[in-house]
């Protein structure tokens, strides 16, 4: 005879307060829900609550869970428990710039669909160059005192010139948003090329050439991008779409 388990019990221990309730305890709730437990939520509703909890249980944070008795921990300590991954906050990632190009690709085809009845077309591609930069460009500017702080670390003209670093970005966006438009190409193309250009030949230099391992400020100053073949990708980008703003028939219509 086949016989269901009962479901486990889980004490949680979560700051709810009038002016605060913790994200990280209701992550911790949900996760467990979804293991199957059953849930005994016990709510921390002020301060000193909270550290008296603390110091009876000799812990420094909350929430914290409780399985059959036993102390498992935090959030972080309730997935370990469970066998999921933890992400580490210091390890390097593609994912912020493979999203970014994900979505900027979704944007160019739904762009394309509205505009022309079908999301392959020409234009498509040219707008999701255009959206990838002027993305990339906001993403930089949100915090561009980090981001000037990572960039001269491997972009050559900005270790020669530090404004480079502030006008950067702002050329990026201008350029982009003027591709996304097909006006200006006078101004658009010339933009694109010379920081594409300067950027490829900074990256490859020091990824290819010095094998220095660095940060890319790609997608902003606080990134864990590592530096090298997608944030080379973007500058070439730039690059193939500045020239094909040139030599496209199509680019041509719309400049005129």
């Amino acid at each position: 005879m086949t016989t269901i388990a009962a479901p486990r019990h889980a004490t949680l221990y979560r700051m709810v307060m009038e002016k605060h309730v913790c994200p990280y305890g209701l992550k911790a709730k949900d996760l467990l829900q979804r293991q199957g437990c059953t849930v005994d939520d016990r709510w921390l509703t002020t301060r000193e609550e909270t550290d008296a909890f603390k110091a009876e249980n000799g812990v420094m944070t909350t929430p914290q869970t409780f399985i059959g008795g036993e102390r498992i921990g935090g959030y972080d300590d309730v997935r370990r428990h469970f066998g999921r991954a933890v992400a580490d906050p210091k390890a390097t990632t593609y994912k912020p710039i493979i999203a970014l190009f994900a979505m900027t690709a979704l944007m160019a085809l739904a762009a394309s669909r509205a505009a022309y009845g079908t999301p392959f077309t020409l234009r498509a591609g040219d707008w999701f160059i255009g959206f990838s930069m002027a993305v990339l460009a906001l993403l930089k500017l949100q915090n561009i005192e980090s981001f000037t702080t990572m960039f001269p670390n491997y972009d050559l003209l900005a270790r020669r010139w530090v404004r480079y670093s502030y006008i950067y970005p702002i050329a990026e966006g201008l350029a982009g948003v003027l591709m996304i438009a097909g006006v200006l190409t006078w101004l658009s193309v010339p933009v694109a090329l010379f920081i594409g250009t300067v950027g490829a030949v900074s990256v490859f230099k020091a990824v290819y050439l010095d094998r220095r391992e660095l940060k890319c400020a790609c997608v902003g100053g606080s990134s864990n991008v590592p530096l090298g073949f997608l944030s080379l990708t973007e500058n070439l980008m730039m690059i193939a779409m500045a020239v094909w703003m040139v030599v496209s028939p199509a680019a041509l219509t719309l400049a005129h």
